[in-house]
C-alpha cells in the first residue's frame, strides 16, 4: 500500500521562526507522531521575509552580502542573490528595510526609509541582470519606496528644490522628482515587485492606516503618512495608486511602478512557480501550512491563503497552524479545513519551535485518533 503523502508548506512565523525552521519543526512534529507518511518539505514565501531563500531552493542560484543604510540609517548587513539562470537577480526588501532590522523602542514610521533597498537593487542592475525581481513585505517603512528610488538616482525636492529628508513623512512637503539621474539601466531590465499583499497605496486598507500602527505610528502619525502619501501620488501618479498590492511594503509598491517602471505581481505566485507547488499539491493527499498571525491581512494575497485556495480548487484538504487567529479582525477561515491556535495550547517556558512541534505532534494523534 502506497502511504499517503502530505505537503508541509508554512510560511514565516513573524519574529520567531522562518519559514525553514516552521517547516521542519512541524516535519519533526509529525515524525514524533511515528506516521506512516511521506513528507514533502517546501518552505513558503509571498514576496515578504524568505522570498529570496525560497527562490534559491527553487532555482539555486548564489548570495551575495552587502553593507546598506538600515531603515533608521545605521548600517546592516543585508544580501541579494543572483539566480543560476544568469539573467535574473532577487532583493529581498526586509533584508535591507525590515521590521525586524529595528528594535521596538527605536521603530518611528514617519522617518525609516527604504534607501537600503534601492542600494540592494542599484548593485543587482550594475550586475548586468536583464530580470530583476524585487520582493516586498515585512517592511519597517511607509516612504513610499522615496528611499530606494534615492539610491537609484531620482531626487525628491520640495518647492524650493531642497531635497526631502528620509522618511516618508516628508513627502507632505514634496514639490517635484527629478529622475534626470536615475539609474541607466532600470529601463532596460523587466522588473517584477513581487508583493505580499493586495493593499492599495491610500484608505484603510493602505500603507499608512493598515500597517502603520506595527511599524510605531500612533494614530496622528498614521494620518500624517496618509496625508504625505496622497500628495505623493498627487504630484506623480494617482492612477498607479489604486493597483492592488501598490500599498505594499509602505508603498514601496507604488513607487517602484510608477517611478521605476515596475510591474505588480503576486509573491506567491513567483514562489509558486519556482518550487513547483502547483504539481507538488497535486501529488500531497494533505497540505499542512501556517504563519504567526493570522488575520485580515492574510486574506489578502499572502502566502497561506494562496495555497489553501489552489488545494482547495484540487479538492485537498487545508490545514492551517497559526500562532494567533485574530478573530475579531475578519480573517478568512473558510478554506482550511481545521485550523490550530498555538499560542492557547503552548506550554509554559517552551519556544516557539517546541510549540509548532509539540502542537503538531498533538494534532496528528487526534487526527488517527490515538
Amino acid at each position: 500500500m502506497i502511504p499517503p503523502r502530505w505537503l508541509i508548506a508554512p510560511q514565516e512565523f513573524k519574529g520567531t521562526l522562518t519559514a525553514a525552521e516552521a517547516a521542519e519543526a512541524m516535519a519533526e512534529g509529525l515524525r514524533e507522531a511515528s506516521l506512516d507518511v511521506v513528507l514533502d518539505v517546501a518552505p513558503l514565501a509571498d514576496g515578504g521575509p524568505g522570498t529570496l531563500d525560497a527562490l534559491l531552493a527553487g532555482s539555486k542560484g548564489e548570495r551575495l552580502p552587502l553593507t546598506v543604510r538600515g531603515p533608521m540609517g545605521t548600517p546592516v548587513e543585508a544580501c541579494w542573490a543572483r539566480l543560476d539562470d544568469g539573467r535574473t537577480a532577487v532583493v529581498e526588501m526586509a533584508q535591507a528595510s525590515g521590521l525586524a532590522r529595528v528594535p521596538p523602542e527605536q521603530r518611528d514610521a514617519r522617518a525609516a526609509c527604504t534607501h537600503g533597498t534601492g542600494e540592494l537593487m542599484r548593485a543587482a542592475l550594475d550586475s548586468g541582470c536583464e530580470r530583476l525581481i524585487v520582493g516586498l513585505g515585512g517592511s519597517a517603512t511607509t516612504d513610499g519606496g522615496k528611499g530606494a528610488l534615492e539610491a537609484l538616482g531620482f531626487r525628491f525636492l520640495d518647492a524650493d528644490g531642497a531635497p526631502l529628508p528620509p522618511g516618508g513623512a516628508s513627502l507632505a512637503r514634496l514639490s517635484r522628482v527629478d529622475a534626470s539621474g536615475r539609474h541607466p539601466r532600470l529601463e532596460q531590465v523587466e522588473l517584477l515587485i513581487a508583493t505580499d499583499v493586495t493593499s492599495p497605496l491610500l484608505g484603510n486598507d493602505g500603507a499608512a492606516r493598515l500597517f502603520g500602527p506595527q511599524k510605531g505610528a500612533d494614530a496622528v502619525a498614521v494620518e500624517e503618512l496618509e496625508a504625505a502619501l496622497a500628495t505623493f501620488c498627487r504630484i506623480v501618479d494617482e492612477g498607479t495608486a489604486n493597483l492592488p498590492g501598490a500599498g505594499a511594503a509602505g508603498g514601496l509598491g507604488y513607487g517602484l511602478a510608477a517611478l521605476g517602471g515596475g510591474k505588480l505581481t503576486s509573491g506567491y505566485v513567483l514562489v509558486a512557480r519556482a518550487l513547483g507547488l502547483d504539481r507538488r499539491v497535486l501529488l500531497a493527499d494533505l497540505v499542512l501550512t501556517g504563519e504567526g498571525r493570522f488575520d485580515r491581512q492574510t486574506s489578502m494575497g499572502k502566502g497561506p491563503v494562496a495555497l489553501a485556495r489552489l488545494a482547495r480548487a484540487q479538492g485537498t484538504h487545508v490545514v492551517l497552524f497559526a500562532g494567533v487567529v485574530q478573530r475579531d479582525n475578519r480573517p478568512d477561515l473558510s478554506l482550511f479545513q481545521e485550523v490550530v491556535e498555538l499560542n492557547a495550547q503552548a506550554r509554559p517556558g517552551a519556544t516557539a519551535r517546541e510549540t509548532l512541534r509539540e502542537a503538531t505532534t498533538r494534532w496528528a494523534l487526534a487526527h488517527l485518533g490515538r
